[in-house]
């Protein structure tokens, strides 16, 4: 039986004979069916019509997208760390070159994901790298294809020694970053996804309900958001999307940005 994979946002479901009627992920208000209405695909398909995309972001970061982009097109981002490595957040494509490639790196001890959006073929990924799939438990409702590998986690879990991810909340209540001390040469780096958004002007990030329908979060969600990452010391902030990176000063970054997200939710102009 095929894992379906939904068309709109790329997250595969359990194994059935004939596909769902409808994605849970796509019929959330966060989220949206694709004017074609519910379109469903499968791994070989993709497979048969895309190929996967690496790019080095730097040493110890590898980059996997799938060509031409598929639903989101979020990127997911392989961290490599001598304690073992962490996939964060996965895509829809697991094909040969991929797979030849995380496992010349050493494979995958565990998938981090930063919120449902972002967990495409998350199992598929796991049962090819015999690796854990860690899910914060308040998210535990979003998960499409049930597995024995996923573990779930509170407020803070570390995937391998060295990194960790916190829960933030947000766009989702268990909405989650990676915190990588080594990126950045050595000046850390934060992993996002779009939980904290890398907007077009690199020199910001933002933070939203839902981004496809431009539904904004309030106030103290934002300063929750800043808190829960304050602990964290990073120079570089990878968001999900190609190019989507904070160079350098990051940690300000999303500092000043949350307060201008704030001014103008208290109507002040600049």
């Amino acid at each position: 039986m095929p894992a379906w994979i939904c068309w709109t946002c790329g997250v595969q479901q359990a194994d059935t004979v004939t596909p769902p009627e409808s994605c849970p992920i796509c019929s959330d208000e966060r989220q949206y069916v694709g004017w074609e209405g519910q379109r469903w695909t499968t791994m070989a398909e993709l497979a048969g019509e895309r190929s996967s995309e690496l790019r080095e972001e730097e040493p110890g970061l590898l980059g996997i997208g799938t060509e031409p982009s598929f639903a989101i097109g979020q990127r997911a981002l392989l961290v490599s760390t001598e304690n073992g490595n962490v996939l964060w957040d996965c895509v829809s494509l697991l094909d040969d070159a991929a797979y030849s490639e995380v496992a010349r790196r050493g494979g995958i001890e565990a998938i981090c994901l930063s919120h449902p959006h972002f967990y495409a073929a998350c199992v598929e990924w796991a049962e090819a790298f015999d690796a854990r799939i860690l899910i914060p438990a308040a998210d535990q409702q979003w998960i499409q294809r049930p597995s024995a590998r996923v573990r779930l986690w509170q407020d803070s879990v570390e995937p391998v020694p060295g990194l960790r991810v916190a829960r933030i909340g947000g766009h989702f209540d268990g909405a989650a970053v990676l915190h990588w001390p080594a990126g950045a040469e050595g000046r850390g780096a934060l992993l996002t996804g779009d939980t904290i958004t890398v907007v077009q002007d690199r020199e910001w990030v933002s933070f939203m309900w839902s981004f496809p329908n431009y539904i904004p979060l309030d106030p103290a969600t934002i300063r929750q958001i800043v808190e829960r990452i304050s602990p964290f010391a990073f120079d570089r902030v990878y968001g999900g999307w190609w190019g989507r990176v904070v160079v350098r000063d990051g940690a300000a970054a999303v500092r000043r940005s949350a307060q201008r997200y704030l001014d103008r939710l208290a109507g002040e102009r600049p």
